[in-house]
């Protein structure tokens, strides 16, 4: 058997192809319909509604408070779905709002209060849409470290931030991706600034905010007015967040989990590049199992393992002949590898 650390994906990965998800993979049927109840109950349209609509609307599955639920149940159902005489789960981290998805899978909260806690601070954040987000690269097409470029692309940000009316900074490390958030001003100012890439980058995020920055300050408030400490408990698997921080079992100060979920987590930059250099090292698993919903996120984990020099790896050729040999990353998004992994699907 092997062992592996179980990668949640954030807000963006639940697009058109992964419409019906829920209804293709879910594995629990009355859990789906506890989610569908919290929502209902809360005059919203259900999962099972969304995920089983005719067609997909950029406009109603990209909203925070829509999404959100979608990527949690798509993120927790494949997590209930891998088999474990495939693979041993030893640690659970994720980018984002895969930090909602992380901490039910480890166990951390029920898998109720996890949607509770998504969902209610995807419409928070949706209600308010404070600021916006967009994307750049910072590595070649190889993928080889480029540590002085990263160093002038924060440069260019933070001379950006430090202009009147202009907030902008570093949202998410994501591997070989810097994703800035801030206000209109800050955002124009570095679109204008920056240099196109691949006639798409900068790349604005629909219906994204300023995640993972001050400017979320009230959001973070009333998250914690609603989400309460004692929804926390002890988590059963080792969670890696935000910070590389890694919250053991048995050994978590849950009102501080609480805290940092709904305080720094939500107005600090999120490092996922960080957390899944700390997952390599302190448990080098055998795999890195990336849930759906989407299939993005492999690419950043890959960037981050090569950022890290992890097992020799220094660029994208040598990621693709360890992953020939060894399958070392499992997208559960893509049919072929989620059969490595994971139990038959529903029902």
């Amino acid at each position: 058997m092997k062992t592996a650390v179980v990668i949640c994906p954030g807000r963006g990965t639940y697009n058109k192809p992964e419409l019906g998800y829920l209804a293709r993979h879910f594995p629990d049927a009355a859990l789906l319909a506890q989610f569908d109840a919290q929502r209902a109950a809360a005059g919203q349209e259900t999962l099972s509604e969304l995920d089983g609509a005719e067609r997909f609307s950029g406009l109603k599955h990209t909203r925070g408070d829509n999404a959100s639920g979608l990527i949690y149940a798509a993120t927790l159902g494949d997590f209930l779905s891998i088999d474990p005489d495939q693979a041993e789960v030893v640690a659970v981290t994720g980018n984002s709002m895969g930090w909602y998805s992380a901490l039910a899978c480890a166990g951390a909260v029920s898998p109720e209060d996890g949607f509770k806690v998504a969902n209610t601070m995807g419409t928070l954040m949706q209600e308010s849409l404070i600021g916006g987000q967009l994307v750049y690269p910072f590595l070649g097409d190889d993928w080889r470290p480029d540590p002085g470029r990263r160093d002038a692309l924060l440069a260019m940000a933070a001379d950006i931030d430090a202009r009147e009316g202009h907030t902008l900074r570093l949202s998410i490390a994501l591997g070989g991706m810097l994703v800035l958030a801030g206000d209109a001003s800050g955002l124009a100012a570095f679109e204008a600034e920056a240099e196109l890439l691949q006639g798409r980058f900068p790349m604005r995020l629909g219906n994204h905010a300023a995640f993972h920055t001050r400017l979320q300050e009230p959001v973070a408030a009333r998250g914690r007015e609603r989400l309460p400490p004692g929804m926390f408990g002890q988590p059963s698997l080792p969670m890696i967040d935000g910070r590389g921080a890694v919250w053991w079992p048995h050994a978590s100060d849950t009102d501080a989990l609480w805290d940092y979920t709904l305080g720094a987590q939500v107005t600090r930059t999120y490092d996922f590049t960080r957390a899944v250099e700390v997952a390599a090292r302190e448990f080098a698993p055998d795999l890195f199992i990336v849930t759906g919903p989407g299939t993005t996120l492999g690419g950043a984990v890959a960037q981050s393992l090569i950022l890290a020099d992890w097992r020799g790896m220094g660029s994208k050729d040598d990621f693709r002949d360890r992953q020939e040999k060894t399958g070392l990353l499992v997208a559960m998004g893509m049919p072929d590898q989620r059969t490595k992994v994971a139990k038959r699907d529903w029902p």
